[in-house]
């Protein structure tokens, strides 16, 4: 197992201005960080994957569906096919950065909404988009881990079930589902035991509190999420995903307007401690 935070926290795109919080990343314990792919070409992110190695740290990589110009859902082929140039690009950045695995929800853009569940055409188009980036994460050996989210965000993959059903339509080996446990406390019944019933396709996942905020000062049941993942065999990434409301176009996006945490190096310091004593105590 190994834990990283996700650098969304201090921003949306990583440049020479953050390099310098790797160390304090590194310093704190961590083995890792995962980097937010909205913008930028493969040179950039060479030059900060080489910042990470240089810090002793691994790295993950987040990415989403920019627009409907790049749908992997849409009804339009021309979106479909620019959907697989968006894959092969966020591919392409993470492995410059040297990502073991891409994840997010990257299957259509976030707050859009048909009004009703995905429908199979919707399936039988996006799974062929997703197979083709297979392809192509596979030659550059990263992991493509869906996260499906809250009803609130997106309409296509809003459970484990339904993450862990497209992958299997999906059937590549580069493919898996990204559990996060933010979402999962919004839609499962039951948050804890669809770990255990799906963990065959968990290939990654996102620790983040019930507000979003540093992990063990809300309500979600740790106990039962960290003794579920040990138990089940898990041990690739535990991701930190906390937002504050620095960064006004993503506060505004993950909605939010009040402060979860009196301080960001609070929420890494106190939150790497949290996941060691409970992965410990899960064992």
């Amino acid at each position: 197992m190994k834990v990283g935070f996700n650098m969304l926290l201090w921003t949306t795109h990583v440049t020479d201005d953050d390099l310098s919080l790797f160390e304090s990343i590194r310093k704190a314990g961590y083995d890792g960080v995962e980097i937010p792919i909205f913008t930028g070409d493969p040179e950039h992110f060479e030059k900060v994957g080489k910042a990470i190695k240089d810090n002793g740290l691994g790295c993950t990589s987040v990415t989403v569906i920019p627009d409907e110009e790049h749908n992997p859902i849409s009804a339009d082929a021309g979106n479909r096919k620019a959907a697989v140039d968006y894959f092969k690009w966020a591919i392409d950045c993470s492995q410059a950065l040297d990502s073991d695995c891409l994840c997010g929800p990257m299957y259509q853009p976030l707050g859009v909404f048909s009004g009703e569940p995905p429908t199979e055409e919707e399936k039988k188009r996006a799974a062929e988009v997703h197979n083709k980036a297979g392809d192509i994460a596979a030659k550059a050996n990263v992991m493509l881990a869906l996260e499906f989210l809250n009803r609130f965000e997106c309409y296509f993959l809003n459970t484990m079930a339904d993450a862990a059903a497209y992958v299997k339509r999906v059937d590549h080996p580069t493919g898996g589902v990204m559990f996060d446990t933010f979402h999962a406390n919004i839609e499962e019944k039951d948050p804890v035991g669809c770990i255990t019933e799906y963990i065959d396709v968990i290939k990654h996942v996102h620790i983040s509190e019930n507000d979003r905020g540093t992990p063990g000062k809300g309500h979600i049941d740790w106990d039962g999420t960290f003794k579920a993942l040990r138990s089940g065999g898990y041990d690739n990434w535990l991701v930190i995903e906390a937002f504050g409301r620095a960064l006004p176009d993503l506060a505004a996006a993950t909605r939010v307007w009040r402060d979860f945490f009196p301080s960001r190096d609070g929420v890494y310091i106190e939150g790497l401690k949290f996941i060691k004593d409970q992965w410990e105590a899960a064992g």
